[in-house]
């Protein structure tokens, strides 16, 4: 039967719409579907499957013609390897396979698979898997190179919100740039759509007393506070049921301050947390399965948590995100006592030392611009670390990205930062990073931080990692062997095929960052073929987010994008996997993939040799 993706090509390329396919409509739908067969074999494959000889291929000789075309002979090759008479797996072989993969060696799971993946009866019966069962195994989630047990929640969710990476937005209302860009309920409902727990939201004074949210003192339109909070209000759970923090940044008078609590509180609900959950004094943040389907507010607050005050007045220096005008980098406002009290386990103060941060609460928390976060990482590497293993620290970009670009998040990772807050808006690699790194855990947007960036006496510092806390040296090996179904990429000549060539790249800490890539392949996007090694030696394995980069090689100007896919190192699966490929703005490329095999092996600890090497077959 015709994968189902091909039928609409099929219906593209057949002219004439008379069900049947001519040799110039095979060629067609080869141009849509983006290979270049070499002329002689595309003619002796059109006429090895135009079995009634009249010079077209009717509905069984098109699904042979296809069948032909999308064999997968790397596949085959990996299964020959296994398969002692080369027709088929026997459960012993099968178990074989799956201990090279890393995966459950056990009798009873390989016996599952077959009675799952196995079409044949016979083969069934006998506990054996075919070649075509065998490829249709290695095409299933189970062979996904991410691991399937992260798409669930499978992370420690009782540690302190200080322990987690928190998946952050910046600028959260903003469909494009900060100076012109309108502002929307719309970006609101996909950031927490993709899992993301903290959404900003700029507060100015609006006309008949509503508060309203834009880029303030720039040309960006304007969108009322309470729409926002309802469009929060609907969407805040539906990706994720943990805690989601609003990050305020608050420019309005006393007076629109006490209704935009007067909002929170009406249309919140119960989910706002307006108190602290327990009594007794702080010792550590709650947990996010503590705060589950609780939403917090992030802003200054009057005295300490768990008093009141009068309205006051405060002065910051950092805790004011700076840019396009709007806010400078040290402003002066007051703040309401009715806006105050919703403020609990977020109290948003300026970092002044290390040594007065040391004696602050847990709930109290600092702002950075990207440039003073990078300074202090570098700088003071090992004590931002334990600042951020008690208290949590927000990252935001420079006031000069003008057209709302992103920093590299990973910096900010390495240092422990929990809360590094990227323009969704705005594709591109830092998006990639950001989406990769809250892929595991079901997508939750809290990713539990590896244990050395959780120990207030760590002497973790990102800037000098050998020898120290997290350091693993580890040789991570990937062969590039083929990719499938690659989009076309320029559709101002629809008639290019792409030549792609692959990039992997590692982000981590400085030492570990590198990329490599892959010679080219001309003119095939349906199933280039590489069979290329690159060997990359990771220090701080427990950090680095892999990258997979699919260009359209171009030899006059830069090369175009076509796909890619990020994952943390700790979510990769070992063995022959697929990549499925994404787009550019994180979205889906099916059915477009690579296959790839992985490799890891621990300094110190003798190489594992899989059954294929033992027996002279790799």
């Amino acid at each position: 039967m015709v994968f189902s993706w091909i039928r609409g090509y099929l219906r593209r390329a057949d002219l004439n719409q008379d069900g049947a396919m001519s040799y110039d409509e095979v060629q067609h739908l080869l141009k849509i579907i983006n290979i270049d067969l070499n002329e002689t074999y595309a003619r002796s494959l059109f006429k090895k499957c135009d079995r009634s000889c009249n010079g077209r291929l009717e509905t069984g000789e098109i699904e042979e013609f296809c069948r032909e075309l999308m064999r997968r002979p790397e596949l085959d090759g990996v299964f020959r390897r296994y398969s002692s008479n080369g027709y088929a797996l026997t459960t012993a072989e099968l178990r074989d396979f799956l201990g090279d993969q890393g995966e459950d060696a056990s009798l009873h799971h390989a016996q599952k698979l077959i009675h799952t993946y196995e079409l044949n009866d016979w083969a069934q019966e006998h506990l054996r898997m075919t070649q075509n069962g065998f490829t249709m195994y290695m095409l299933s989630k189970e062979n996904d190179v991410f691991h399937q047990e992260h798409t669930h929640v499978s992370q420690d969710m009782s540690r302190p919100l200080a322990h987690y990476y928190i998946s952050s937005s910046h600028n959260t209302y903003l469909t494009k740039d900060q100076v012109t860009g309108a502002s929307s309920t719309e970006p609101y409902i996909r950031a927490l759509n993709q899992g993301c727990r903290c959404v900003e939201l700029d507060c100015w004074d609006g006309d008949k007393g509503e508060p309203v949210i834009y880029h303030g003192h720039t040309l960006t339109s304007k969108v009322p506070f309470k729409e926002v909070i309802m469009t929060i209000a609907q969407y805040a759970f539906k990706a994720s049921p943990y805690p989601l923090i609003l990050s305020l940044e608050v420019h309005c008078s006393l007076e629109q301050q006490a209704v935009m609590a007067r909002h929170l509180r009406s249309i919140l609900g119960r989910r706002l947390l307006t108190k602290p959950l327990s009594d007794q004094p702080l010792r550590c943040l709650p947990s996010p399965e503590e705060l589950k389907g609780r939403i917090l507010v992030k802003a200054k607050r009057i005295g300490q948590l768990g008093k009141t005050g009068s309205c006051a007045s405060f002065t910051s220096t950092s805790d004011d995100d700076a840019g396009g005008g709007a806010k400078s980098a040290k402003s002066c406002s007051k703040i309401s006592l009715e806006l105050s009290d919703l403020v609990v386990y977020c109290c948003s103060v300026p970092f002044r030392s290390f040594e007065e941060a040391a004696q602050r609460s847990p709930s109290d928390m600092s702002s950075f611009s990207e440039n003073d976060a990078l300074k202090l990482i570098k700088d003071s590497g090992r004590q931002i670390v334990r600042l951020n293993s008690y208290q949590l620290s927000r990252i935001y970009p420079s006031g000069q990205r003008l057209q709302s670009s992103n920093y590299d998040p990973q910096d900010m990772w390495n240092g422990g930062c929990q809360m590094v807050a990227l323009n969704f808006q705005t594709a591109g690699e830092q998006m990639d990073l950001n989406q990769g790194r809250f892929l595991p855990n079901g997508r939750c947007g809290y990713v539990l931080k590896p244990h050395f960036l959780c120990k207030s006496n760590s002497d973790f510092n990102p800037e000098n990692t050998g020898g120290g806390p997290g350091h693993t040296p580890t040789q991570l090996t990937i062969r590039v062997i083929s990719a499938q179904q690659l989009p076309k990429v320029n559709a101002e000549r629809p008639n290019d095929i792409v030549d792609p060539q692959v990039w992997v790249e590692i982000h981590g800490v400085a030492i570990d960052s590198a990329r490599d890539k892959t010679p080219r392949v001309d003119n095939n996007g349906f199933n280039p073929r590489w069979d290329c090694t690159l060997s990359f030696q990771l220090q701080v394995p427990e950090l680095a987010l892999v990258r997979f980069v699919v260009e359209d090689h171009d030899h006059t100007a830069k090369n175009n994008f076509v796909a890619q896919y990020t994952l943390p190192f700790t979510s990769l699966c070992t063995g022959y996997r697929h990549v499925h490929l994404l787009r550019a703005d994180g979205s889906s490329l099916s059915p477009a993939s690579l296959f790839i095999h992985v490799k890891v092996k621990r300094q110190g600890l003798p190489p594992v040799r899989s059954v294929a090497e033992r027996m002279g077959k790799a």
